[in-house]
Order: structure tokens, then C-alpha cells, then sequence
């Protein structure tokens, strides 16, 4: 069969799957180190989650008489992403019902990949937040790491399968509660996750190995990651929040390379990026100080979600030899 269309034609090795496997490895140390930080149970989830949004995708494929697409491994991705949102606590039905939404509800109603509006991974986190935030809102950690968060504090010894974990504050939640008798982990306690928080979240350097990874292998690169970042700090640097701890605190490292990046749901332009990363991070750092709420990233990125036709739309380049169009015209 001939397939005519219009050129550029550009013939390139680079497939969805390619790609999605790219995110995976990178995804790696975040997975590795949060076996350190809070037990096996923490990799544990990561695979449950990931097993079962890909288990979803092929049932939803089947449901609605489609070609099966779980193939090209995005559902793995989600899977992976919605896990590293969640406390090492968080019960597995839990994460089930998250795995159900982030694939079916946000991805496959829409059309499957391409098509969804929303991250999945984020939107699945948001509901889940709001439906269950009492699981959610419990953080623990290995008690080596949960001592240095909450000296002078009274634990709570958990047993979680096996393991003993120590109930704590995050950071965030440190900083903004001011809760008596106890103070912020220290800049290195926070690069390296020694801390409590979301099992794929509080350890920045491995999350940062798995950014540097993205950029040098060429899947994403680096304007939407450096606005979001830098607009968050700068912006809760000048409401006098400390920018150290928001930068390494929370889903913000996170968010800005595996989030913020994806190529569903985010400005294709380079223009479009900036904006978009730095809509973002203001949004961010409005919700971490001015909320109720301590995190405000997963909210931030829905809401720009919800933005990006419109970024595209305004920064969209001209085309050559084309005139731009006037305010009358485009009315």
C-alpha cells in the first residue's frame, strides 16, 4: 500500500516504545534508592503499580474491541510514576483503584495514548489524594532516616509488613506547620533522601541521575525542567520561604523531569515549554505557601495540563513567508 502525505519526510529509529523503555532506566535509581530509604516494601509498590496499570491497559484494549497497545510500554511508565507519588504505607487496593483511574478513566476513555488530555500518573494522585487523604497523609520512614526529620518527638513504631517504620513529618510539612520540637533535615539529609515523604520522591540525586540520563540520551531537554524549577524558587524565595528546602523537598525534582517533560501532555515548542514550566512552578509555589495543602505540584501540572492547547495555540511558530495574524483577523 502506498502512503502519500505531505513532507518533510524524516525516517528516524525512535518509536513510543524506544522512548517509554528510555523513562524506565531512568527511572531505576529512584526505584533502587527507595529500597534503601524505606524497605522492600517501597520497590515492592513500584511493581505492583506498574503491573497493574499494564494489566488495566490490555483489559481496557479488550473492553473496547481495540488494537492492543501495551506494547509500548507508557502504561508501565504511569505505573511507575503514580507509585513514586505515594507513601510506602499506602494500602495496595489503594493503588489499584489509582492504577484503574490513571489508565482507564485518564488515558483509555480519551483514546489511549496521545489523545489523553491530563497526565495520568498526576491525575490518578490527585483523585486518590482526595478520596482517600487520611492513608495518604501518613509518612514514615526507616527510623535511621525519620530520627533526623523529628528530633525530640514521640514516634509511632508501624509494623509494615515485616518492616518497622517510624511515623514522620516531611519537610514541607515541617516548614509550613512550624510543628514544636521539630526542624527541617539538613541540605545533605534532603539530597539524599534521608527523610520522610513518597517513596519515589525525597532522593534527588537519584532522581537526578535518572534526569541527566533523559538529557543525554536526547528524550527530553532541558527548558521545561529549568523553568519550572527556577520559577519555583525564585518565586518562594521572594515570599521569604527557604528556596533550599522547596527545591528538595516535595514531588518538585521529580515532577520537573519526568512530568513536566511528557510529550502528551506539555508544549511541543520550545516557547511553549518555558510557559509552561514556569506557569507551573509559580502555581506551585502559591500552593505550598498560600494552600492548605503542604504539596501543590500534582495540582499545578493538572491545571497547566488543562492549559496546553492554548500555550501551543500562542506560541506556535509562523509559518515561512507567512504574515502573523492580526487581533481583527483572528476574530
Amino acid at each position: 500500500m502506498l502512503h502519500v502525505s505531505a513532507s518533510p519526510h524524516i525516517r528516524d529509529n525512535v518509536t513510543t516504545q524506544r522512548i517509554m523503555l528510555h523513562v524506565i532506566i531512568a527511572l531505576m535509581p529512584t526505584v533502587i534508592a527507595s529500597g534503601f530509604i524505606f524497605g522492600y516494601r517501597a520497590p515492592l509498590l513500584f511493581a505492583i503499580s506498574a503491573a497493574a496499570c499494564a494489566g488495566f491497559e490490555v483489559l481496557s484494549r479488550i473492553a473496547m474491541k481495540r488494537e492492543q497497545t501495551v506494547g509500548d510500554l507508557s502504561a508501565v511508565v504511569t505505573g511507575l510514576l503514580l507509585a513514586a507519588s505515594l507513601p510506602v504505607e499506602t494500602p495496595i487496593w489503594i493503588i489499584l483503584i489509582g492504577a484503574f483511574m490513571a489508565v482507564v478513566f485518564v488515558k483509555q476513555m480519551f483514546g489511549g495514548l496521545g489523545s489523553n488530555f491530563a497526565n495520568p500518573a498526576v491525575t490518578a494522585r490527585i483523585i486518590l489524594s482526595v478520596s482517600f487523604a487520611g492513608p495518604l497523609s501518613k509518612f514514615s520512614a526507616l527510623p535511621r532516616y525519620a530520627a533526623t526529620v523529628t528530633p525530640g518527638v514521640a514516634f509511632k513504631q508501624v509494623a509494615t509488613t515485616g518492616a518497622d517504620l517510624v511515623s514522620s513529618a516531611t519537610p514541607l510539612g515541617v516548614l509550613n506547620n512550624a510543628i514544636p520540637g521539630t526542624q527541617v533535615p539538613s541540605t545533605m539529609d534532603l539530597f539524599l533522601g534521608r527523610h520522610a515523604g513518597c517513596i519515589g520522591e525525597v532522593c534527588i540525586i537519584a532522581i537526578l541521575i535518572g534526569g541527566l540520563y533523559l538529557l543525554i540520551t536526547g528524550v527530553i531537554d532541558i527548558w521545561a525542567p529549568l523553568a519550572y524549577i527556577g520559577s519555583t524558587v525564585a518565586f518562594v524565595a521572594q515570599l521569604g520561604q527557604d528556596p533550599v528546602v522547596h527545591l528538595f523537598s516535595g514531588a518538585l525534582m521529580l515532577a520537573a523531569f519526568f512530568m513536566v517533560t511528557d510529550y502528551v501532555t506539555t508544549p511541543a515548542t520550545i516557547v511553549g515549554k518555558i510557559t509552561f514550566g514556569v506557569g507551573a512552578g509559580i502555581l506551585t509555589g502559591l500552593l505550598r505557601i498560600f494552600s492548605a495543602m503542604p504539596e501543590g505540584v500534582s495540582y499545578a501540572i493538572l491545571l497547566m495540563n488543562i492549559l496546553t492547547p492554548h500555550i501551543e495555540r500562542w506560541t506556535a511558530p509562523i509559518t515561512l513567508g507567512a504574515r502573523k495574524k492580526t487581533r481583527k483577523q483572528q476574530s
